[in-house]
């Protein structure tokens, strides 16, 4: 992936785009040789004889869809495995019933306004332990450590203020204490800019949602890993908990992933194209995004990324008055929450995606009156920057 502000980075994962296109979509699957895997939407599976199937007997326990998209999602992730769920938080749910009662979560302190919710105010109030830390420093995840961690939680980037764990250095501590499961939520890297597994992660999450369907119009999480036994203990929760995607769900997402390669690369484009803009601009405070030299982690994004999403975080000079007039100014934007489609978007996470998280929390990990967090979408470069640029003006008149 050659080209401006792209150097340094890992070379593209071989083979991605011909895995995203062919694998799990055999036509020798269907009696018909359909090229297109066919909805599948049937409930229930004849059977043979008592007991005695084709490989389907119910919908939550497996569909033929949903098997095209668990093998084509588990190739691109460098998976033996993946599982699809209702939603991304489903698959958090999920992977959380892999614990007991007593039992401890270390979480990235920086992390989706939802993940914060449900550690704060669920797996506590169900007897689950949860610790918040800045895994940016290894040091803090290993003096965080207990024997009672059971998992270890992380978002990288960070929403909203696109922190970079280094996986590789917090796999490392994990693996010291062995029990512990280290788990990444991939959502803002996707498979073609992130593996988590290769980088000694137990689990790689998604929501689906963003990036890996990147049309805005499903809700889903996906689940990879490489380990036999994990993905039986979470196999029996997805068809015992029940959360899982609809057949034309898992259609849509599966049609999504074959030009998630080509998405991707203009979304690093374009995103990287409004950063350096936002960076000169006399009206803007600072800019955060992973692939600008400027950014803290810049050198471990380099050393575990193929390249960056169209995730642009910034602080706009001035207060929440001006914020909301650039936010309300915007044209090519849209003024909306979620990420990763080909539609820009932006929005306030201290009003919008974060107000669950208390305010005391909100001010420390730095989401302010004045950051504004944007998904950079797949339109003209020129129409994105000069639409920012009318707004910022727009915002101090």
């Amino acid at each position: 992936m050659a080209g401006k502000g792209t150097e340094g980075f890992l070379p593209p994962f071989k083979h991605f785009a011909t895995s995203a296109i062919h694998a799990g979509q055999e036509p020798e699957k269907w009696n018909s040789g359909a090229v297109v895997p066919p909805i599948s939407l049937s409930t229930t599976f004849k059977q043979r004889a008592p007991g005695e199937h084709a490989g389907y007997d119910y919908i939550r326990s497996g569909n033929p869809t949903r098997d095209c998209l668990e093998k084509a999602v588990a190739a691109l992730d460098g998976a033996k495995y993946c599982l699809a769920y209702s939603s991304g938080l489903a698959a958090l749910l999920n992977i959380c019933h892999l614990l007991k009662t007593g039992d401890t979560v270390i979480c990235m302190d920086d992390v989706y306004g939802g993940t914060n919710r449900y550690f704060q105010q669920v797996a506590r109030e169900n007897d689950l332990k949860v610790i918040f830390v800045d895994c940016t420093k290894p040091k803090c995840l290993e003096a965080a450590i207990t024997p009672e961690t059971k998992l270890v939680w992380l978002e990288t980037p960070t929403n909203p203020t696109l922190k970079v764990i280094d996986i590789r250095a917090c796999a490392d501590v994990v693996r010291r204490h062995p029990g512990v499961l280290l788990a990444v939520d991939n959502s803002f890297m996707s498979a073609y800019f992130q593996r988590p597994l290769s980088l000694g992660a137990d689990i790689c999450m998604s929501s689906a949602t963003k990036y890996m369907n990147g049309h805005s119009d499903v809700l889903m999480g996906l689940v990879s890993v490489n380990r036999d036994d994990l993905y039986e203990r979470l196999k029996f929760l997805q068809n015992s908990l029940g959360a899982v995607p609809s057949p034309f769900d898992c259609f849509l997402v599966n049609r999504g992933l074959k030009t998630l390669h080509i998405r991707m690369k203009l979304h690093f484009q374009n995103g990287l194209a409004v950063a350096e803009f936002l960076e000169k601009h006399p009206r803007v405070e600072k800019v955060l995004y992973p692939g600008l030299p400027s950014h803290p982690q810049h050198e471990v994004t380099k050393k575990q990324c193929t390249g960056c999403p169209g995730m642009v975080t910034f602080y706009i000079k001035g207060n929440i008055k001006n914020a909301s007039a650039f936010l309300k100014s915007l044209k090519v934007f849209t003024l909306a929450e979620s990420l990763g489609g080909f539609e820009s978007l932006a929005e306030h996470p201290a009003v919008m995606t974060h107000a669950s998280v208390p305010e005391k929390e909100r001010k420390t990990l730095g989401i302010s009156d004045t950051l504004i967090r944007l998904s950079v979408g797949l339109e003209d470069e020129e129409d994105l920057l000069a639409d920012l640029d009318q707004a910022l003006e727009a915002a101090f008149k």
